[in-house]
């Protein structure tokens, strides 16, 4: 017998030199393998047949054994299916492949459906490489008890019920346990009309399926509504007005800002999230509920000026936020929060009710998790750690960024015991980005959460291919990483933004007033556009077969045209005067023009493929507004 042990590596069990050829096919690398001496000598056929029995059990809770050779023609083999809540950890498992048995046995029924994501692995390697069954015993289990997703369905996409279901298989295939819909303005609210109208939000009778289609694959879709800041969509109907803390301009650390947080010594403003609660909860199966209370930038600058000066700038945030999860409590929920504002009061941590759960959101490379993650922990509170995916603001990603930042979530969160891994895709200004750029990172995310190894990243493009895009040339995934990182050509300091979104969205303002538009130049604006170009030529050689597989050529190439137009406009402003896009030679501009405006058009053709016509216009006026621009 040949055993295999995993090594700690900053105190995480990882592989350690596992040279089996079957190592690759792990999307979520096991804790414990033995590899065994004797192999099950399955054909691929034989594989096959397999795959396919046990995609049926995957999809039931099964327990209890059943003889399978006949079923797969087979000469003996026998699959059982057992549970064992004592001997192993929570969500874990133990696969053991025999010359003769698979058995498979899970703490729970969540840990019995892990195992067989795992078995589903080795049998792929099976059948792709026209290879035995490998003979192994695993003993694994999830670093995070929570591992999730976070989707931003108010800043204008909002998805397709086709879509979400999509993702939610391939969530569940990567061990993901929580998905949370970002919702602002996005829920039919019966009597806020007047909100979501133009919105295309999901209905309840739509949260009750996706809930039902979730729990069936041991996902909890935990509800989700900003309940603080970020209620732009709100009030910025006058209906809603009373309820602002700045009906008018307040100079904050965003600079000039007005209608986007609630006001929170103003009783109607609970009341009103009170309503919104008991409508939007029961909804939901899950224990959990996302109340927001995010980057509240305008608090204590409007109407709640006097009482910040009586009680303290933390004492009125943490006061409301208490107010709310009483009010969650009494609905049966548990609260969770984001963990930035309080952090700017770190020594009001303690006072936060135990039963809340912070999400402390952090999206560069270099943030501090390290730091502040203890601030919670000491404190005695559950806490997540938050990274993103790095795709907003960038049209194609901004892929080095996104795994510096899900590895260091990984380790930091381990060391101090997060409770989940949230893994966030937000979609400021205008939702540019497209489901297909955003696999990467998501994916990635989910084999960090569940354990952190860095082979991982080595073997990400092989996953993305052969599990997501399904790509034997290999060449969509290696395509789409590499747009991806071809923001790093244009070499300027990093940021939240890459330089092609930065010229869409600053088209009117200098470009040497910010700190990384200033550092752009024609040589890096034009390695970027090559590496653009070479991968755009490598993902015509790609040949996907997943049910998107059309859709992710159409949107990929999409997102990197909308790219290439941004570097073409950053090399026009920099030859202008002033480095501005008025002064571009009006031959520029009316060659600018001819090409945005049929990328504009096909915009609107792209987004509707997997999301819903709400946000549409809004997202696409964005981009009029620098056609207009041009042309004026």
């Amino acid at each position: 017998m040949k055993s295999i042990f995993l090594s700690l590596l900053l105190s995480f069990t990882i592989f350690n030199g596992f040279s089996q050829d079957f190592s690759k096919y792990f999307i979520n690398p096991p804790q414990e393998i033995t590899v065994l001496d004797s192999c099950v000598s399955l054909t691929s056929t034989n594989a096959s047949q397999l795959e396919k029995l046990l995609t049926i059990t995957t999809n039931m809770d099964f327990i209890g054994s059943m003889d399978i050779a006949e079923k797969i023609g087979f000469s003996k083999l026998h699959l059982n299916f057992s549970i064992d809540s004592l001997q192993l950890k929570p969500q874990g498992y133990r696969l053991k492949i025999t010359t003769d048995t698979l058995q498979v046995t899970g703490q729970n029924l969540a840990g019995l459906f892990y195992a067989k994501q795992t078995l589903s692995q080795l049998l792929s390697y099976a059948i792709s490489e026209g290879k035995s069954l490998p003979c192994v015993e695993i003993t694994d289990w999830p670093n995070f008890e929570r591992r999730g997703v976070m989707l931003d369905v108010s800043r204008d996409k909002v998805p397709t019920m086709e879509t979400l279901y999509q993702l939610i298989d391939k969530l569940a295939e990567w061990k993901q346990n929580e998905l949370q819909l970002y919702i602002e303005h996005t829920f039919a609210y019966k009597n806020h009309e007047e909100v979501w109208k133009n919105a295309s939000p999901f209905t309840a009778e739509e949260i009750k399926l996706l809930d039902a289609y979730c729990r069936e694959r041991h996902i909890d879709l935990v509800p989700n509504q900003n309940s603080f800041g970020h209620m732009e969509n709100w009030l910025k109907h006058d209906e809603y007005l009373d309820l602002a803390e700045c009906p008018e301009d307040c100079e904050t650390v965003w600079g000039k800002r007005k209608r986007t947080s609630l006001n929170p010594t103003d009783p109607a403003s609970f009341e009103l999230m009170k309503s919104l609660y008991e409508e939007l909860l029961p909804n939901f199966s899950s224990k959990y509920f996302n109340i927001g209370g995010d980057e509240t930038v305008e608090l204590c600058l409007g109407k709640s000026k006097e009482e910040c000066e009586k009680l303290g700038k933390g004492h009125v945030y943490l006061n409301y936020l208490t107010k709310l999860n009483e009010e969650v409590n009494k609905q049966g929920k548990l609260a969770q929060f984001w963990g930035d504002i309080i952090l700017n009061h770190p020594e009001l941590i303690s006072e936060i009710p135990k039963n809340m759960t912070a999400v402390v959101w952090g999206y560069d490379a270099t943030y501090p998790f390290d730091e502040n993650l203890p601030k919670f922990k000491n404190a005695g509170l559950e806490f997540y750690v938050c990274p993103g995916t790095s795709t907003w603001r960038s049209e194609i990603g901004r892929n080095t960024n996104a795994f510096e930042n899900l590895k260091n979530a990984a380790i930091e969160g381990q060391k101090n015991n997060a409770k989940g891994f949230l893994n966030t895709n937000w979609g400021d200004f205008g939702h540019f980005q497209p489901l297909s750029v955003t696999y990467a990172p998501l994916l990635l995310g989910a084999s960090y959460s569940w354990n952190y190894s860095e082979k991982s990243v080595d073997n990400l493009a092989f996953h993305l291919n052969h599990y997501v895009f399904k790509d034997e040339t290999a060449n969509t995934g290696k395509a789409i990483l590499m747009l991806g990182d071809a923001y790093l050509k244009a070499d300027i300091p990093a940021g939240n933004a890459n330089a092609f979104h930065l010229m869409l969205r600053r088209f009117k303002w200098t470009m040497k007033g910010h700190y990384q538009t200033k550092h752009l130049t024609i040589k890096g604006l034009e390695a970027a556009e090559k590496e653009i170009n070479n991968a755009l030529a490598i993902l015509d050689k790609g040949k996907p077969t997943s049910e998107d597989a059309a859709i992710v050529i159409a949107e990929t190439k999409q997102a990197a045209k909308l790219a290439l137009h941004g570097a073409h406009l950053g090399e026009a402003r920099l030859k202008a005067k002033g480095y501005a896009t008025e002064n571009i030679p009006e031959v520029e501009k009316e060659k600018l023009a001819e090409e945005l405006a049929p990328i504009i058009e096909n915009q609107k053709k792209t987004w509707l493929l997997r999301n819903r016509e709400g946000g549409l216009e809004d997202s696409t006026d964005k981009l009029k507004e620098l056609l207009e621009y041009y042309k004026n």
